[in-house]
Formats: structure tokens, sequence, C-alpha cells
């Protein structure tokens, strides 16, 4: 490491804990949201920690805050240094506050990440939580990053720094209003979908490299593919008669008014797993987040 800390400064852990939250939140004000405490004391922290180190460590961007060549450099201790120390806080204070909170979660499908999230919700309604659904690529480097606690990913990559709790599996399927002329169907084939409008994830995702490879197999070429963001928005398209998508099954409500249909080309069932940095698996809201995972099953 190349900066070095200043030997005349006395460093406070709130300094690094500061920092990794930031990092972590994007932003000084929910990284201050995420601590409980004012803007004004984040930034004093991020100041004092930049002078003791001889460095800047974050700098503005257009998006909220990123990181300099040496704020990368300090930010894995930083985050490990932060969860250990709410670790310690934690046995001092004989985990008696697990009812309050703070979690950031990912997912790359809603439903199940979603079924999971009222299941805590409904034990633990004081804990704060932050979803956002995201493709499968964005939410694999947001937890490589350790920009958050948890990840609900289908078919994650494996890691050495993940812990990865199995939650169901699942296949892709064909997603049509319930008034389409295929809304009776059994089942579908590549071959009858290319006539359609597809609808498809964003590059990125999963979905659109599985369906990709597929169809590059069997030689097809959809007549239009329309690619979406996350599932609720390949949804409304459908509705609004834009066309048909492909997503996992049980993706949407029974209420929904789509119907989904199996595809011939595509039986693979897919794993989705919890996916928790280790580092983290000692913290009393993680392992009780992970427990209600379990207890799902």
């Amino acid at each position: 490491m190349q900066a070095k800390l200043r030997g005349d400064m006395n460093i406070n852990p709130y300094q690094f804990k500061a920092f990794a939250y930031v990092v972590r939140e994007g932003s000084l004000t929910n990284a201050a949201r995420a601590l409980g405490v004012s803007q004004s004391a984040v930034s004093q922290h991020i100041a004092k920690l930049e002078a003791h180190v001889g460095a800047r460590l974050l700098v503005r961007a257009r998006d909220g805050v990123e990181l300099t060549a040496t704020g990368q450099e300090f930010f894995d201790l930083a985050d490990r240094f932060a969860t250990l120390h709410t670790i310690i806080e934690e046995k001092v204070q004989g985990f008696s506050e697990l009812e309050r909170g703070h979690l950031k979660i990912i997912a790359n499908a809603p439903q199940p990440a979603l079924d999971l999230i009222a299941r805590f919700a409904d034990t633990y309604p004081n804990v704060d939580i932050d979803f956002a659904l995201c493709d499968w690529s964005s939410a694999i480097e947001l937890l490589q990053k350790r920009k958050v606690d948890f990840g609900v990913i289908t078919e994650p990559t494996i890691s050495t720094e993940w812990y990865l709790q199995p939650l169901c599996t699942s296949r892709f399927v064909l997603y049509v209003r319930e008034t389409h002329d295929w809304s009776r169907r059994q089942v579908m084939s590549l071959t009858q979908i290319v006539d359609e409008t597809l609808l498809l994830p964003e590059s990125g995702s999963l979905t659109q490299r599985v369906v990709t490879t597929a169809l590059d197999k069997l030689r097809l070429a959809p007549r239009r593919i329309v690619k979406t963001t996350t599932f609720p928005v390949m949804k409304e398209a459908i509705m609004a008669g834009l066309g048909v998508g492909v997503f996992l099954e049980n993706s949407a409500g029974s209420e929904a008014g789509l119907t989904q249909i199996p595809i011939q080309e595509l039986k693979k069932h897919y794993e989705t797993n919890l996916v928790v940095p280790r580092h983290r698996m000692d913290l009393k809201l993680v392992r009780s987040f992970c427990q209600v995972a379990e207890d799902q099953l």
C-alpha cells in the first residue's frame, strides 16, 4: 500500500466505519442515514481519515462518490474493519437490540427475493431494508465490490469470499397476456416464438445469455427483440401488448394478468441462491436473515 498513515494522529474506528459506509451506500447522505448520524459527522470522519492517510480517498461524481486509487486500496480493509467493529459492539451489547438495523439487498429475479424480504420484515418490522432489482452481471459486481449485504442470485459465480444458501430452482418460461392466443398452450417452441416481438432483459442478464445461446444454436433470429430492464418493466410491456417475454418462472404473482408457458428448448432448471459475503456472516442481522431463508425452505 503506497499511502502511509501518519503516526502523529490517533485513528478513530468510526472514521473507517464511515468511510466503508460511504462507499457501500454511494453517498454521504445515504451513509449518514444507515449509520444513524448526521451527514456532517460522516463528512468530518472522512476528512480526518484522509488527513491520517495523507491522500484523497473519495472524489465526488455525478451519481455520488467514487474511490480514488488510494481509496480502493483502503476500502477492503475498511469494510472488514467496519464489520468487525459492529460484531464487537454486538458482543458488548449482548445481542439485545436485534429489532433495529439496516440491510441492503439486491436480486436479479424479483419473486424469491420479495418473498424472503416479506417474511423477514414480518419478524423484524423495524429493520430498514433497501432492495433493488438489477441484471445478473450488475448484481455480481455489486457483491464483488462489497456494496450490499445480500444478493438473491440465480446461478451465481462461485467464490471463496461468499456463502451460498440455496433458495429454489426454476426454469425459463414464456410470459404472455391472459388474453393472448397462446395463453392456453401447454408448451411453446422457440421456432414459434421468433415470429412475435420478443421481450428480453438488457445485456448482462442471465436470461438474455440463456435465450440468445439457445436461439443461436437453432440458428433462429426473432422478428424483433425489445430489451427491458427488470421483470416488472417486462410485465408492463407485455400487458401493454408490446410482445411476449422470457423470464424465470413464478416471477409474477397469480394476479398479474399473465400466463407462463414452458419452452420446449429451455428445460434446464437454474438454482437461485442467497449470496452473503463471508466476512459479514457473524453479524446478527445477517445471521437472522439467513435463518429466515433457511426456515422458508
